[in-house]
């Protein structure tokens, strides 16, 4: 095993004339075999681990879109999902709804 780094245009474990060398330098999809563009999105891969609450489980898988996005597209979804999530947070401070209070009963103190 060797602690040097690989040779620029070159990725780590692979040697050159080897099948995993991309003489244009920038890489190959292996599942299309089209060339990635190094400029490109590439999702992060956090796993996001649903929480029970509706609101804030919507609000995670939101996140996910922001993958696909270039960086100055994330602001729109990172503002949405902050949005969803201080309405949820409003909704758990203000604890459930109260029950209606039933109508009065009418007085059968009349005397005539």
């Amino acid at each position: 095993m060797s602690d040097s780094t690989p040779e620029p245009g070159t990725a780590a474990g692979t040697l050159p004339g080897s099948e995993a060398e991309d003489p244009s330098g920038e890489g190959t999809d292996p599942a299309a075999g089209t060339p990635l563009d190094p400029a490109a999105p590439v999702p992060l891969g956090v796993a996001r681990t649903p929480t029970g609450n509706a609101g804030v489980d919507a609000g995670l898988e939101r996140l996910a879109d922001a993958d696909h996005l270039p960086a100055d597209g994330h602001i729109e979804v990172y503002e949405d999902v902050h949005r969803g999530l201080r309405e949820t947070l409003t909704a758990l401070d203000a604890g459930p709804t109260p029950a209606p209070v039933p109508a009065p009963m009418p007085s059968y103190d009349n005397r005539s």
